[in-house]
């Protein structure tokens, strides 16, 4: 997707959603036009891959959240794609107490 909208995309799975396994890593991407419409093959630039897992039983609805707030239905929104995955670990960030609070 275009850089700049994935860790808005990712607050958005948070705060709406409750999903905090988003992952952001940055690119290149080369198309064959530009923003503004000219044919310019070899154009680089940058973009955001974004990475979430979530239950299989929430992808169709999650993909269709991310294709909405992305803008992938618009002109150089990006791609998007859904795929299995084989393996994976659960990581759950551990109860800290507030700040004053002691650990008894």
């Amino acid at each position: 997707m275009p850089k700049g909208i994935a860790l808005t995309l990712n607050e958005k799975l948070m705060h709406d959603k409750g999903i905090n396994t988003g992952n952001i890593n940055n690119a290149r991407g080369v198309g064959h036009m530009n923003f503004q419409g000219n044919l310019r093959v070899g154009d680089e630039s940058e973009r955001e891959i974004f990475s979430v897992m979530v239950k299989a039983s929430e992808a169709d609805e999650i993909f269709e959240f991310i294709y909405m707030q992305a803008g992938i239905d618009r002109p150089h929104g990006g791609i998007i794609y859904q795929q299995e995955l084989h393996q994976s670990t659960e990581f759950v960030l551990p109860d800290i107490p507030t700040e004053g609070t002691s650990f008894s």
